[in-house]
């Protein structure tokens, strides 16, 4: 019970929002790809079952900690926020694009997905580098923000992954179509 006049917080009330929506980006992001036929990240090297298992547990850990972490979870947040806008980068790295509007960068091939798709994929990842930035620069204190270094430094294995993660969705396509890998046995994608 509370007195009257007093005021709580509400216990699962967000503490970071724009680690939540750094969450919610990476979280679009595996979705619309499994749904384009693309396969999901890490699925070559665990399977698609455990891949996804892997997922909904790193992503609902980081989003538990990102409501209800203490302070001290700030370098842990700093760094999955890092990691998260080097998810953002690898695409840029691996796929052609071009200036858009306001000169923010704009794919305009990537993953095997139509052109059509194209405009709410470019939405996803800008949303997901502006929340991620924006976990780094407004939620994490300054002492801890190097932090995000080391989890911006996973680009080159990213880089890795997503390459061999084509060479082996495109074998798959062709040996064993399924709904997961629609998208590249329509389109051939290269990395």
């Amino acid at each position: 019970m509370h007195k009257a006049g007093t005021e709580t917080a509400p216990r699962n009330r967000p503490r970071r929002l724009f680690s939540l929506g750094a969450v919610a980006g990476t979280a679009a992001h595996h979705g619309f790809e499994l749904t384009s036929g693309v396969g999901l990240v890490w699925q070559p090297e665990l399977g698609l079952a455990r891949a996804a298992a892997l997922w909904v547990a790193q992503l609902g850990s980081w989003a538990t900690l990102a409501i209800k972490g203490p302070r001290r979870a700030d370098p842990v947040l700093a760094a999955l926020a890092g990691a998260s806008l080097a998810g953002v980068v690898v695409h840029f790295v691996l796929w052609p694009w071009e200036r858009g509007r306001g000169g923010l960068p704009r794919l305009t091939a990537a993953e095997g997905l139509a052109a059509w798709q194209m405009p709410s994929y470019n939405a996803i990842l800008r949303l997901w580098a502006l929340t991620s930035v924006s976990a780094i620069a407004f939620e994490v204190p300054r002492g801890s923000r190097r932090w995000a270094l080391l989890g911006g430094a996973c680009l080159p294995l990213f880089v890795v992954s997503a390459r061999r993660h084509f060479e082996w969705i495109k074998e798959q396509a062709s040996s064993n179509p399924a709904w997961w890998n629609r998208g590249v046995a329509l389109g051939e994608p290269s990395a």
